[in-house]
């Protein structure tokens, strides 16, 4: 039994894959340079025995063959569509035909998946990811497919979760000194495709505001900085490298109160996470020199309602993205690694 995929016109782009093929050298963890981000909940070292990871394993050893086929494969297995598939990421795509929900898994292998998806996710955050999977998807596994790359236990591997707005990854750092495992997208389309201005319901749209909080601080020569006139294709995640052109004003250019400010934004999109992955995020900016080689742009095509609110901005560095678009309803696109010299597919 199959679930079908949940259309939506504006999250239909099956090739707009991120795919990672080289890896790089590791970055330690450590805090940033314009300000520690606070870290929340219990640290790596006191994490519970049943880490994610641990749960993948115990998963894959419950499957039998027939899943096996139809969800596991090679670390470096290449679909013929989507390429990397372990890497690749969409608005709205299943990794295979199989929803988590649909008798293809027995009752104990949903309980697992489920745990999989708690521990990737923060306690605080369990209930309003639900609430977005059940406005945007029909709940939590009624729609949403996984698979599992190389085997749990013998080397590399990674547990990937797709669905309408989902794509979520679990790798115990197999795949290299990526933060996420890779690129990951979360979206929610609250109260109906067009959303209002103030976006009510969203269980997203507090990061918006309080990026907004920070344009609302500049003054007028850095607004111009900041305030573009057109937004990328939501896409456009590749790394530009150290040397890249980023839209909007650079960190630098902001104030001590400002910055402290971004720090709040970068807080709140990290929120969400483990321990494990804000932690990898940190250290992969920390490679790349820190928020000083990231720069802030909102853009004014797509104010939804013209209110000066700018539903849509992004924060990028060097080999860092992070694309927050709230018109017509919010996608996020996030790209995070340690060095820009990976390869993408375009």
């Amino acid at each position: 039994m199959t679930a079908p995929l949940r259309q939506c016109s504006d999250c239909q782009d099956p090739q707009s894959s991120v795919d990672r093929r080289r890896f790089l050298q590791q970055a330690g963890t450590t805090a940033l340079a314009v300000g520690a981000v606070p870290l929340l909940g219990k640290s790596a070292a006191a994490a519970s025995a049943k880490t994610p990871e641990t749960l993948v394993k115990q998963l894959f050893n419950t499957l039998n063959e027939k899943q096996r086929a139809a969800m596991c494969h090679a670390w470096d297995y290449q679909d013929p569509k989507r390429g990397l598939l372990r890497t690749f990421v969409a608005n709205n795509w299943n990794i295979n035909d199989y929803a988590i929900n649909s008798d293809f898994y027995t009752d104990d292998q949903r309980d697992l998946v489920r745990a999989i998806f708690e521990g990737i996710i923060q306690p605080d955050w369990h209930a309003r990811i639900d609430k977005q999977l059940k406005d945007d998807a029909g709940g939590f596994g009624k729609s949403q497919s996984i698979a599992i790359f190389g085997e749990p236990g013998e080397g590399k591997f990674e547990f990937v979760m797709t669905g309408r707005h989902m794509t979520l990854r679990c790798d115990g750092n197999s795949a290299e000194h990526v933060a996420f495992g890779g690129p990951i997208f979360y979206g929610h389309a609250a109260q109906g495709f067009d959303e209002k201005p103030d976006h009510p319901g969203n269980v997203f749209w507090e990061q918006a505001v309080l990026a907004n909080n920070v344009y609302q601080m500049l003054d007028g020569k850095q607004r111009k900085l900041a305030l573009r006139p057109s937004s990328p294709i939501e896409q456009d995640v590749w790394f530009q490298g150290a040397d890249g052109k980023f839209p909007g004003i650079p960190v630098t250019e902001l104030s001590s109160d400002q910055r402290e400010d971004l720090q709040k934004v970068l807080k709140k999109l990290l929120e969400p996470y483990r321990q494990s992955d804000r932690e990898e995020v940190i250290a992969c900016l920390k490679a790349q020199g820190d928020l000083d080689r990231c720069a802030l742009a909102f853009y004014q095509d797509e104010d939804i309602g013209e209110d000066g609110v700018w539903d849509n901005w992004r924060l990028e560095g060097p080999s860092f993205v992070w694309y927050f678009r709230g018109n017509p309803h919010v996608h996020v696109w996030v790209n995070v690694a340690d060095d820009p010299s990976v390869e993408l597919n375009a």
